[in-house]
C-alpha cells in the first residue's frame, strides 16, 4: 500500500488549505451561527475542488476534508460529495450521470445522504417512499437526499417534490441538519444490488477524514496553547502529565488518519474495503472523542469557554462520533463482517 497522494491530489489538499485557512475564521464561524457559510460553498466549487473530487478519488477527497475539519468550515462539503458526486457517478445510470453531475459538480446543487439506513422508510411498487428520518445533516441545504428502503435500495430524492417535508433540528455541531418526512414522495432508483453498502463504506470512510482533520486541529490548538500558557514560570507544554497527554491525543488522531487513508486507498484501487471503512468508522468515533476531550482538558479553564475556536472541535468531534455510530455499534457490525468472512 501506498499512501503517497498524487500529483493532482497534493494540488488539491493545497488549495484546499489555503481557501479554509483564509475563508473558515473564527469570526465567520461566529458570524454563520449555526448557518452553512455560503459565500465559503461558492468559493470551493469556483475553484473546482467539488468538481475534482471524480478525478483525485475518495483518497483524495479524505485529504480535502482533513483542510476542513481542521477549520471546522461548515459547507456540506462530505456529504455532497460522497452522496451526490461520488455515488451518483459510481452507481447511476449514462441518462442519470448527464442529468444530475454538472450541477453537483459546480455547487449549484447539493446532495445529502440519510445513511446508513434505520428502517425508517418504506416504498411501494410504484417507487414511492413514505416515512420519516429524524436527522439527516446539511438537508436543510440540500437539493437531493440520497435515502435507502427496508430493503436497502437506493433512492434519490428531490427535496422540494411534492410528498417531502423537512423540519429543522439542531444537533451538536452546526450541520444545518433536519427531519426528513416522506409521504408517498416520488424517488428515483440508484444503483443495484451492493449499491448501499459500497455508498455506506465510502460514506463512513470521507467522514472518518473529516474526524481526522477536526483533530488534527483540536490538538494544534492544544499545543499551541500549552507552549504559551506558563504556570509557576514553565510553559505548560514542559508538564509531563501535559505531555502525556497531547501524545496520546497525536497517536489517537495518526491512528484515524491512517485508518482512513487505508480504506479510501483499497476504495481507489478496485479491492474490497468495507471492512477497512469500518475500521476507520471505529477509529474516528472511539478516539476522536477522546482527542477533543483531551483537547478541552489541555487548555484548562480556557476549554471551559463556549465561545472559544476548541470547543467548536469538540462539537464536531462529539457530532462525527454519533454520526458514524458509537464505537460498540460499529464494532459489532466490524465483529459480525469478519464472522462471516470466516465461515465463507
Amino acid at each position: 500500500m501506498d499512501f503517497a497522494p498524487t500529483e493532482e491530489q497534493t494540488a488539491a489538499q493545497g488549495l484546499a488549505a489555503r481557501i479554509f485557512g483564509d475563508l473558515s475564521t473564527h469570526e465567520r464561524l461566529v458570524r454563520a451561527g449555526t448557518g452553512t457559510d455560503a459565500e465559503l460553498w461558492k468559493e470551493l466549487c469556483a475553484a473546482g475542488l467539488t468538481a475534482a473530487v471524480e478525478e483525485i478519488g475518495l483518497l483524495g477527497l479524505v485529504l480535502l476534508l482533513e483542510e476542513q475539519g481542521r477549520t471546522t468550515a461548515q459547507v456540506p462539503f462530505a456529504a455532497s460529495c460522497v452522496h451526490g458526486l461520488l455515488a451518483v457517478a459510481g452507481h447511476g445510470t449514462d441518462e442519470q450521470r448527464e442529468r444530475l453531475l454538472p450541477p453537483l459538480r459546480d455547487g449549484t446543487a447539493v446532495a445529502t445522504g440519510a445513511l446508513p439506513a434505520r428502517g425508517g422508510l418504506r416504498t411501494d411498487g410504484a417507487g414511492r417512499l413514505s416515512g420519516s428520518v429524524p436527522y439527516v445533516p446539511w438537508l436543510r441545504d440540500a437539493d437531493l437526499v440520497l435515502v435507502a428502503d427496508a430493503d436497502r435500495a437506493l433512492w434519490i430524492v428531490r427535496t422540494d417534490s411534492r410528498g417531502v417535508a423537512t423540519e429543522p433540528v439542531e444537533t451538536t455541531a452546526p450541520w444545518s441538519a433536519a427531519r426528513l418526512v416522506l409521504d408517498r414522495a416520488s424517488g428515483e432508483r440508484l444503483g443495484g444490488a451492493g449499491a448501499y453498502e459500497a455508498v455506506l463504506a465510502a460514506g463512513r470512510t470521507a467522514f472518518a477524514g473529516l474526524q481526522a482533520g477536526v483533530c488534527a486541529g483540536s490538538l494544534a490548538r492544544a499545543v499551541a496553547h500549552t507552549n504559551t500558557r506558563e504556570q509557576f514560570g514553565r510553559p505548560l507544554s514542559t508538564k509531563q502529565a501535559v505531555l502525556l497527554r497531547a501524545a496520546d491525543a497525536h497517536m489517537d488522531t495518526e491512528a484515524i488518519r491512517v485508518t482512513a487513508y487505508e480504506a479510501a486507498w483499497r476504495h481507489d484501487a478496485g479491492l474490497p474495503y468495507g471492512q477497512q471503512a469500518l475500521t476507520a468508522a471505529w477509529w474516528a468515533s472511539e478516539a476522536g472523542k477522546r482527542v477533543v476531550h483531551a483537547g478541552q482538558h489541555l487548555h484548562g479553564g480556557t476549554g471551559a469557554d463556549l465561545d472559544h475556536p476548541v470547543h467548536r472541535h469538540f462539537l464536531w468531534g462529539r457530532q462525527l462520533d454519533a454520526h458514524l455510530g458509537c464505537g460498540s455499534e460499529v464494532l459489532q457490525e466490524l465483529g459480525r463482517a469478519l464472522v462471516k468472512e470466516g465461515s465463507e
